[in-house]
């Protein structure tokens, strides 16, 4: 892996290698050890900078891009501003189809990192016009020299975990880990991260993290797409309404779902536990980790590595924002944390 020295010649030298962190007093009640791989330290504060990186400098290689060229991309937010960061460096054009349940934040974001964004409305199936997987093909079939990214359906998705983060996790816990627990919305993270593991170990657990009014459970174990489980849900980059092919679900041994609430509250108590600020989908895999507990998952030494994707600045008019929370009915009697934690002086 490489070392990473003092002076680097761009931002794109710190893609990977981010650290892994003990969990304590989130984590104090449960049996095993908790340790969180924080994804929100690669440059673009998401583990999508890996996957940008490795498709853009593999179309290179092949001589799919070419300079001055447009990549183009669906994405609830994170793996647009990937790779909008990676397009400013190698001198490309970057248009992106975004759901319109990506947070304000995120949307500011990538217009200014210079891309060209398309909110696409969220509640509608994939096949419909509309849909921002839709908008992208279009886009890319009436665009000359244009790339599509297609990160639900490219292999290249798992193929950048399988060379980075997978071994990354196996050097970091030494070869300790017993479980591996992880969100999975194109899929890509979790597949090519366990994949790379089981090799080493086909004994280590892969647990993924769905949303409710997402198939991929349901998927996972019957084969069978079943359009009743859709609704609309406020998880962004977790869960689909589609089958992606960049989810490998031979790797994976179970699904858990988790809600929205519980997802939104367990971001916050992250910050408030272990000083990590990171984002809604770290909250709902931190969440499957709690009902993990409760049901009495792990053993007394259990190793079990989470994976934390971004970071929670990409949240601040969702989750971190106590008028969205009260908004969306999630503060109650037991969730008034941070309503109460400001005073005005006059």
């Amino acid at each position: 892996m490489k070392q990473r020295n003092k002076v680097f010649d761009n931002v794109l030298d710190l893609v990977g290698n981010t650290p892994l962190i003990k969990l304590n007093r989130i984590t104090s009640k449960l049996k095993g050890r908790f340790y969180a791989k924080v994804e929100a330290f690669n440059p673009g504060q998401s583990s999508k900078d890996r996957i940008a990186l490795y498709i853009i400098e593999n179309a290179e290689k092949q001589g799919i891009l070419k300079p001055g060229d447009t990549i183009i991309e669906t994405t609830s937010g994170n793996t647009g501003f990937s790779l909008a960061m990676v397009s400013i460096i190698k001198g490309y054009e970057c248009i992106l189809a975004v759901s319109s349940k990506s947070s304000a934040d995120k949307i500011d974001m990538l217009k200014n990192m210079g891309a060209k964004v398309y909110v696409c409305p969220a509640h509608v199936s994939a096949d419909d016009p509309r849909s921002y997987y839709q908008v992208a093909k279009r886009l890319h079939d009436e665009m000359k020299g244009s790339v599509y990214i297609n990160q639900y359906f490219n292999q290249l998705n798992i193929d950048a975990h399988y060379e980075s983060t997978g071994p990354e996790i196996w050097e970091q816990t030494e070869g300790k880990i017993t479980h591996l627990v992880a969100c999975s919305g194109t899929g890509g993270t979790i597949s090519g991260t366990a994949k790379y593991l089981k090799e080493q170990n086909p004994d280590i657990k892969v647990i993924g993290v769905d949303a409710y009014g997402s198939v991929i459970k349901k998927y996972h174990e019957t084969r069978e797409f079943d359009e009743k489980e859709i609704y609309p849900y406020r998880i962004e980059g977790l869960g689909k309404n589609l089958i992606p092919t960049a989810t490998d679900f031979d790797v994976i041994d179970e699904f858990i779902k988790v809600n929205d609430e519980e997802s939104a509250h367990t971001a916050r108590l992250i910050a408030r536990t272990e000083g990590m600020f990171v984002g809604y989908t770290s909250g709902a895999v931190m969440q499957a980790i709690k009902q993990l507990g409760e049901e009495d998952r792990f053993k007394k030494d259990d190793y079990v590595v989470v994976i934390f994707p971004d970071h929670g600045s990409r949240y601040m008019s969702k989750v971190f924002c106590d008028k969205w929370m009260s908004n969306q009915g999630f503060f109650d009697s037991i969730h008034e944390e941070a309503s109460e934690s400001i005073q005005y002086i006059k």
